[in-house]
Order: C-alpha cells, then sequence, then structure tokens
C-alpha cells in the first residue's frame, strides 16, 4: 500500500497513470464495451462522453476493480487492476451514477464510516468529514439522515464520500445528472478545484457543454467503442471556421428546409429540433435571404441566432447522434446541469 502511493507521488504531471489495452466486456449476446484502449496521465481530468447505453459505466465498473473483463488488461500506477484490486483500490475514489450510501445513517456518519473502510483515525476522518460537509454546503444537514436528503444534496454528499481519503485518482460518473443547476454548478466548481490540485480525474458523461468546459482530453464512446478521442482544442479545430446560424420558425418543416438546401446549395440546412432550422456554412451567413425564402413557403422567423461551433458539433459528426438525444436522455433522468 505504501509502496504503491509512491509510485503514484512519483510520477510526474503527463506520465501515464491508467493504462487500459484492449479491453472488452460482453453481457449475454451484448458487447458493452469493444476491444478499447487508451491512457489517462498524471493529473489530467480525462472525459468519456456519450449517450446512456454506451459502455461508460461499464467501462469504469472495470477500471475500479468492480467487474473484470473478458479480455484485455487494465494497469493503474502499474498495478494489474484485475490481479491486485484492493492495492489499487487505496488510490482511487469512485462516485457512482447512483448513490450507494446508508440512508439510516447521517450524512456525518456516512462520511466518517467511508473514512474509517481507508483506515483513517477517528480524529482525522471527523475533522475531514466537517470540512467536506461545509465545502460541499451541507453543515447545516450534517445531523439529518441521508434518507431525507434532497436528489442535489444526496449527490453532493456521495461525491464528498467518494474524496473523503483524498484519492489520486477520481472516477466520477454522471455526477451532475438530475440535480438542480445551483448543486451541478457547485459540483463543477469542486471538481475544477481537485483538478488544479493534482487529482487525476476520470469523468464520465453525455452533458456536451460540460466536457467541454471541464476536460483536458475527451474520449467519444458509442455502442462500446472509441470512435474519436483528442484535446478539446484538436476535437473542435475541424469546425471552428463554420459558422452556424440557428433559425426559430413557425411552420418549419422539411418543404421549407428542401427549399433552402436548393437555393443555398454549399450550406447544410437541417431541423435541429421542432421548429428550429440549423444553418451551417464555410462562409459568413446572411439573415434577409433565409427569412425572405421563409417568408414566401409560409413560413415567420421568430429568432436568428448566430452559434460558436462546439464539442456539440464534432460530437454530432463523428457520433451520427444528434445533439437533442443526449438532452433528451438528461430530461429523463431527471434534470439538467
Amino acid at each position: 500500500m505504501t509502496g504503491t502511493l509512491s509510485a503514484v507521488q512519483s510520477l510526474h504531471k503527463g506520465d501515464d497513470l491508467i493504462v487500459v489495452s484492449d479491453v472488452t466486456k460482453t453481457f449475454d449476446d451484448v458487447t458493452a464495451v469493444d476491444g478499447i484502449r487508451f491512457t489517462v496521465t498524471s493529473g489530467e481530468l480525462f472525459g468519456f462522453l456519450g449517450p446512456n447505453g454506451a459502455g461508460k459505466t461499464t467501462t469504469i465498473t472495470m477500471l475500479t476493480g468492480l467487474a473484470r473483463p473478458d479480455r484485455g488488461s487494465i494497469r493503474i500506477a502499474g498495478l494489474d487492476v484485475t490481479r491486485d484490486t484492493k492495492s489499487a483500490q487505496h488510490l482511487i475514489g469512485v462516485v457512482p451514477d447512483e448513490s450507494n450510501l446508508y440512508p439510516e445513517l447521517t450524512g456525518f456518519d456516512n462520511l466518517c464510516f467511508c473514512a474509517s473502510l481507508y483506515g483513517m483515525e477517528k480524529g482525522a476522518r471527523r475533522a475531514r468529514a466537517a470540512a467536506l460537509l461545509e465545502t460541499f454546503g451541507l453543515d447545516e444537514a450534517a445531523e439529518r439522515k441521508f434518507a431525507v436528503y434532497s436528489k442535489g444534496m444526496k449527490r453532493k454528499l456521495t461525491i464528498a464520500a467518494g474524496i473523503i481519503h483524498a484519492p489520486s485518482i477520481l472516477f466520477l460518473d454522471e455526477p451532475t445528472t438530475g440535480i438542480d443547476v445551483a448543486s451541478a454548478r457547485l459540483i463543477r466548481e469542486i471538481v475544477a478545484d481537485l483538478h488544479r490540485q493534482g487529482t487525476t480525474i476520470f469523468l464520465t458523461t453525455h452533458y456536451i457543454e460540460e466536457a467541454e468546459r471541464l476536460c483536458d482530453r475527451i474520449a467519444f464512446i458509442v455502442k462500446g467503442r472509441l470512435v474519436a478521442m483528442d484535446t478539446v482544442e484538436h476535437l473542435v479545430a475541424p469546425v471552428k471556421n463554420q459558422y452556424v446560424m440557428e433559425l426559430t420558425v413557425t411552420n418549419a418543416g422539411e418543404s421549407i428546409v428542401t427549399v433552402l438546401a436548393a437555393a443555398f446549395s454549399s450550406w447544410d440546412v437541417t431541423i435541429s429540433s421542432p421548429g428550429r432550422i440549423r444553418v451551417e456554412a464555410a462562409e459568413p451567413i446572411g439573415v434577409g435571404p433565409l427569412v425572405r425564402i421563409i417568408e414566401e413557403h409560409g413560413g415567420e422567423v421568430m429568432e436568428a441566432r448566430r452559434l460558436r461551433p462546439s464539442l456539440e458539433d464534432v460530437f454530432v459528426r463523428v457520433t451520427g447522434i444528434e445533439a437533442d438525444a443526449m438532452k433528451k436522455e438528461k430530461e429523463k433522468r431527471g434534470g439538467g446541469a
């Protein structure tokens, strides 16, 4: 255990800390993870981006030793996770997508219990628990049972429990899904602070804007396969010189889109969501000609917005999954960040 911690401490920023080689995991006839390979370097905030069912959570369960891959290998700080799970687990903190804390215990007692599992002495764990409750804005709820916490409070305490032992590596599985905006903002700030302090963070999310805001590098996973992986800057580079406009239109339909596409053949014209037409071009887009044609064909433009090309555009291009599909997943799970 001490030797393992020393090995992590001796790593310099940029050294490989997590090495995943040709990992595959199947459940009956479903391949959840299909031959993925990647590395995460020391001090990096690495994003794993994809829709529900893409293989994100399955990957985390294997990386944290809670499941074994059918094929391939996973090494953390030089340790084979499948053979030396306990040593590797002392280096990591895990925040699952669903809370694993005890409803009958108070917030304070939950944190103290989690700290005891990592061998922290009583005085140290009580002090650490109190400090984290204050950091997460839960100090006034410290003596309330976890069962009566709101969804946002439960999520914050679950994250506090994951970092109670100040792990070198933190695995965060959908940390801001389904909670209120204020709680999500606080969690993102804490994740960014941990990153600045040198914690290596592996973040899974289907919030594209969250990944773009926080991560150093991002991998796109779809149906168990990695389809792209690079820095945010490099991923966005191909769309940087694109011009994008979104029009809110009454009576927007395929007939209007067809007319616009014929009139501006070098532009990409699509319905981005009900009542919204999206126009992409390699040249500046004039609003006037668009409005004239739309009105001539029975539509009315209520709003026109120029958009900055983003990681969302890259994700749609690479995966073929529309951004709206990702947004619907957020709504199904009870809220947005």
